[in-house]
């Protein structure tokens, strides 16, 4: 197997800024040894209510899918055109005063983009 560094953000529902209170609710990981560049996510529409009971859950998942399509590349309808994946990581891990924020960039080394992707999900947001 080969051995792949990596660099992953993950995604806070931030609603209230000003109070800088958030909820993990997904993770982007880039891997430019790998050629890889995807995001996943989970929100849990109960916790987020239960915290932030004016929020609108999908809405954080329409901003959350259009996270995974900046990844894919996709552009037109609004969406940047940004290249490739490095550049699209890079607006991605961007700071932002939105209610979907990335925290700091961290990183690793992996064999499967992919299924650290996932347990980094499972980990960081449950």
């Amino acid at each position: 197997m080969t051995r792949h560094g990596y660099q992953y953000v993950t995604l806070r529902c931030v609603p209230r800024v000003e109070r800088e209170e958030f909820v993990n609710v997904g993770v982007v990981l880039y891997s430019q040894g790998a050629n890889f560049l995807e995001a996943a996510y989970r929100v849990d529409d109960d916790r987020l209510r239960t915290l932030f009971p004016d929020l609108d859950a999908a809405a954080v998942a329409d901003a959350l899918e259009t996270i995974c399509q900046v990844c894919r590349g996709v552009i037109g309808g609004g969406l940047p055109t940004l290249g490739g994946l490095g550049r699209r990581f890079g607006w991605l891990s961007a700071p932002r005063s939105t209610v979907i924020q990335p925290g700091p960039v961290h990183g690793g080394l992996t064999d499967e983009p992919a299924l650290t992707l996932q347990a980094l999900l499972d980990r960081l947001v449950g």
